[in-house]
């Protein structure tokens, strides 16, 4: 009977249930957290000055509305979009922790418990044109909350009637969504998946196409950085608890063991690489655990600042560690923006260049797929690409680093294999 009762807990430790539970305490950490930042009070007036700002990149909720209303519009988001997904009865994997954990970590800086409900609806919509389930689309959907800025700039950032500026905001919301499922589907190809985050490359071109009309009719405000400073002791412990606590979970999870995460860090990472339905949920928990405090003692180490954009960054990285990313492909893209430091005309520690770093590992495929070398150069020239391409969208493509992942994977990858073909003959 002892025996059967363990191997019942061993299931639902780690079968769709235990998943939901994992993800939903994660969201309900993030809200308590908020709550011993600030009062009742305090948080509901943040909601909502972070609801209507002007969101687009860089935005620091932070700054805009305080820790404690960052904190609990990420747990609620957290909350939220895990629910859908229990809600449909979607079988949890690598993705879905990959999607999850990249809302809460863009909701300290560009979603909203607000503006991210347009793009779904315009995704949802786009399944009921095509008479198909929108389970199909969910992931694009919940990727695609990347283009939410637009809705908060058109709200509360023109200069129109309100009644024009909720109209307008909501349909280019919607529209954006609509139009991006067969755009994701397309731009997959151009970049072979050595670009993990695919929806950020289709919301880039959706987002230069609606800020090339706004900014032909003198609509677009100039860009900015809002970050704040000077949170790192605070911020710091927490961020260490919560992944060491992953790694101490999956190792548990796992029999005690590691087994099965060496063979997740041997792993190109090429998309689709769902570590959930390879090596099953405990070693992906490590992975993301390992991959958290990676990211983290980097923001560290070089005297970087823990906020709502960087925090956001590390979070990403955590939860595509389900998802293609391992500490073996993540750290040559990371080394080539530092040795890019070296030889650019910008400092480490200035905030686009430590989003680099962290989002820009993005490209972790080139690195896994091809050597460590190529993923230093990978890191190298991407530092440079993602400075320039936000002027296309106008930051209102939150994954600009998808943005421009998708066209260094897309000009370097064929490089590197006909080069490597010819070096064999």
């Amino acid at each position: 009977m002892a025996q059967s009762g363990k191997l019942k807990f061993d299931r639902f430790a780690v079968g769709d249930r235990g998943k939901s539970i994992f993800l939903l305490l994660f969201g309900l950490l993030l809200i308590l957290f908020g709550l011993t930042l600030d009062t009742l009070p305090g948080i509901y007036r943040g909601l909502i000055k972070i609801i209507i700002e002007p969101d687009y990149l860089i935005t620091d909720y932070m700054e805009v509305g305080g820790m404690g209303a960052s904190f609990m519009n990420s747990g609620l988001l957290t909350l939220a979009f895990t629910a859908i997904l229990i809600r449909m009865k979607i079988r949890l994997r690598g993705i879905s922790f990959a999607t999850i954990f990249i809302i809460a970590g863009f909701a300290f800086f560009g979603k909203n418990i607000f503006n991210v409900w347009f793009p779904v609806a315009g995704v949802w919509l786009f399944s009921l044109y095509r008479n198909e389930p929108f389970l199909q689309y969910v992931y694009i959907a919940f990727f695609g909350t990347a283009l939410a800025p637009l809705v908060s700039q058109i709200m509360f950032g023109f200069n129109f009637p309100p009644s024009m500026r909720i109209v307008f905001g909501a349909f280019i919301g919607v529209g954006a969504g609509f139009i991006l499922p067969p755009l994701a589907s397309a731009f997959m190809g151009v970049h072979r998946g050595f670009n993990l985050y695919n929806t950020g490359f289709a919301s880039g071109m959706v987002g230069t196409l609606a800020v090339s009309l706004f900014r032909s009719h003198g609509f677009i405000d100039a860009s900015r950085v809002i970050w704040s400073r000077g949170n790192n002791l605070l911020l710091a412990p927490p961020c260490i608890f919560c992944f060491a606590s992953f790694i101490a979970a999956g190792w548990w999870l796992n029999g005690k063991s590691f087994k099965g995460y060496g063979a997740i860090w041997k792993h190109p990472g090429r998309l689709v690489a769902d570590f959930v339905d390879i090596m099953d949920f405990p070693p992906t928990l490590i992975n993301m655990g390992i991959n958290g405090l990676i990211a983290l003692g980097y923001i560290l180490l070089i005297g970087g600042d823990l906020n709502g954009p960087t925090l956001g960054g590390i979070f990403t990285i955590s939860g595509f560690s389900a998802l293609g990313k391992t500490p073996r492909n993540i750290t040559p893209i990371i080394l080539g923006v530092v040795l890019a430091s070296l030889t650019k005309n910008w400092g480490i520690t200035d905030p686009p260049i430590q989003l680099a770093a962290l989002f820009g590992t993005t490209l972790a495929p080139i690195a896994g797929a091809f050597g460590w070398q190529y993923g230093v150069l990978a890191g190298y020239i991407h530092s440079s690409v993602v400075l320039n391409v936000g002027f296309l969208h106008g930051g209102f493509n939150l994954y600009n680093n998808g943005f421009a992942g998708g066209i260094v994977a897309a000009l370097l990858v064929p490089l590197i294999e006909i080069f490597r073909e010819g070096r064999r003959k």
